[in-house]
């Protein structure tokens, strides 16, 4: 056990680039991490780092032995944690990244029909509108959509990732009549600006019968969030591209009204994320097949779909 400790610790370590955060992952001190990888290198007989003030870089040797010993652990560790159980349940610590509003408005409210199947697990939840590093930063799984797909992880797609125009009936009903896309130059824009790169994407609308056509929409204001626009538009300043599912609540109260309902943005999917292995854990396995479930019979493939 002290070996697969001191192996694990080489591996947290080498994926992280620092001992210090390799420790706060592990639940060990950076003291104890350090001395562990030190019993280590004594062991196979070379040094795996090359250590600095700031950061730790791998040796030659240190490079082979985790192309090496990397994917086993991850098999060990995977079949532990599927034994980790209680009278055969899945259990234990489930650790999951999801955007902010859409895991409040969706994920949150499944919380207790999971807890009531799964009760030996407990969940650690991180709401977080920014791709996470799943496996460097050791969630389990993840919820999202226009992740870059890194090696080792892979994808369950959950429903369409559509953004619409949306505007208030008082703002609309002041505006000459908006038929084509064309006539989006003359309205007030109410833009996202990517909360990672800062920039305003250029957008193309997709129509329902096909085609696709320039998104020409002058920002006179932008946000960094799809719910934040919803709630400008409501004050009828403009028209908002927002992300289907902020858009429902408000389409359905009334409080905002598809502009151009024949076109919309195709952004792919919303998807849940984990780490690919021959055996998951039983933990992952069962929040995976909980929440595509869920999301088949609640309809929510279909609501968040602006077809």
């Amino acid at each position: 056990m002290e070996a697969f400790s001191s192996i694990e610790c080489f591996v947290r370590s080498a994926e992280v680039g620092s001992f210090a955060e390799a420790a706060r992952q592990l639940g060990l001190t950076p003291a104890a991490v350090g001395k562990s990888v030190a019993k280590l290198e004594t062991r196979v007989g070379v040094r795996l780092f090359q250590r600095s003030t700031r950061r730790l870089t791998l040796t030659e040797a240190g490079r082979l032995f985790l192309a090496e010993v990397s994917d086993s652990l991850q098999t060990i560790q995977n079949a532990v944690s599927s034994l980790s159980t209680v009278q055969g349940r899945p259990a234990g610590t489930l650790k999951v990244s999801m955007g902010t509003l859409f895991g409040c408005l969706y994920i949150v409210p499944m919380l207790g029909a999971f807890l009531q199947r799964y009760p030996d697990i407990q969940p650690d939840w991180h709401f977080d509108n920014r791709q996470v590093d799943l496996i460097g930063q050791g969630f389990d799984a993840a919820i999202g959509g226009g992740f870059e797909l890194p090696q080792g992880v892979v994808a369950r797609r959950l429903s369409p990732a559509h953004r619409v125009l949306v505007a208030s009936p008082t703002y609309l009903a002041a505006q000459p009549p908006i038929r084509d896309p064309e006539d989006l130059q003359r309205c007030r824009g109410i833009l996202i600006r990517s909360p990672q790169t800062g920039r305003i994407r250029s957008w193309q609308l997709t129509g329902r019968t096909g085609g696709v056509r320039p998104l020409e929409l002058k920002a006179s204001m932008t946000m960094s969030d799809s719910e934040a626009a919803c709630i400008a538009a409501t004050q009828d300043l403009g028209l908002a591209l927002v992300s289907m599912p902020f858009a429902v609540n408000y389409l359905r109260s009334g409080a905002l009204q598809r502009v151009l309902p024949d076109w919309y943005v195709d952004d792919g999917y919303t998807s849940i994320y984990y780490a690919e292995h021959k055996m998951l854990p039983g933990k992952t396995r069962a929040f995976v097949d909980f929440v595509i479930e869920q999301f088949a019979e609640q309809g929510l493939a279909q609501t968040f779909s602006a077809l």
